[in-house]
């Protein structure tokens, strides 16, 4: 499992064009994320990683 923290996103400055460029169509944010799975499917998730079936798994608690 790897969290993420905004990377080498700066909030103030890149939230703002990010929604922008999702309301106008022009950022799909939908594509970023393959699957949501619950903790006890992590496993499964990262074998369907490993055979490439999966983009990003989001685990949610």
């Amino acid at each position: 499992l790897k969290s993420s923290w905004y990377g080498d996103c700066l909030p103030s400055r890149d939230f703002p064009i990010l929604i922008d460029l999702h309301l106008s169509g022009k950022l799909d944010l939908k594509g970023f994320v393959t699957e949501k799975i619950g903790l006890d499917e992590v496993e499964e998730a990262f074998d369907r990683m490993r055979r490439s079936e999966v983009l990003r798994s989001v685990v949610v608690i």
